[in-house]
């Protein structure tokens, strides 16, 4: 079962010793159509409202809360609210956000090169180096790593759940989740 959700940010517990956990809030959703295990739910992604959205309102008879859709997996048989049985006896989940984008980086911050001496007359400094071959191949092979663009990708981790809030839907989850807090992403029931 999978869960729409938001990463409210980092915290950590009150037991010694502690330990860090990530807070993610479940959106309320709502299920729309369902089609053998998958199913197309709304939810509120705090974005402005368009014409395309208007018209799937329309169709799915849907409040303005609600102004996003998604495919998912979901416990329910019929429309209507979403199920949170699953994720109250979960013990372990399989999150998955976009990560922080930043921007075009060089190799040392993007890769972890070491760089180049930093005194007496060098000119290496945080530069990459050399990336040819010999005559043979003579290019550069695929997959180099090279400055380029870094993060803005998406990233699945699993954690385990060290508790589970029902009424503020609040999930606590051991350790850290990729993605800037207030970004909206899939929580997948693991166990």
């Amino acid at each position: 079962m999978e869960y729409i959700v938001e990463k409210i940010g980092m915290s950590r517990t009150i037991a010694v010793p502690s330990k860090p956990v990530t807070l993610l809030r479940v959106l309320d959703t709502k299920v729309c159509e369902v089609n053998e295990g998958t199913a197309i739910v709304a939810y509120n992604s705090g974005k402005k409202m368009n014409k395309a959205i208007e018209g799937q309102q329309k169709k799915y008879n849907l409040s303005s809360e609600f102004n996003r859709l998604a495919t998912m997996q979901v416990a329910n048989t019929e429309a209507g609210d979403l199920d949170m049985t699953a994720i109250a006896e979960a013990t372990a989940v399989k999150s998955t956000f976009i990560t922080k984008g930043r921007g075009f980086s060089g190799g040392m911050k993007r890769w972890n090169f070491s760089g180049g001496p930093a005194s007496h007359g060098h000119r290496f400094g945080r530069r990459t180096g050399s990336i040819g071959m010999a005559e043979w191949p003579g290019r550069v092979m695929k997959g180099k790593k090279m400055p380029g663009q870094y993060g803005n990708t998406q990233n699945s981790v699993k954690n385990e759940i060290v508790s589970y809030d029902a009424e503020n839907k609040i999930i606590a989850v051991l350790g850290s989740v990729s993605g800037a807090n207030g970004s909206l992403g899939r929580v997948k029931v693991a166990k």
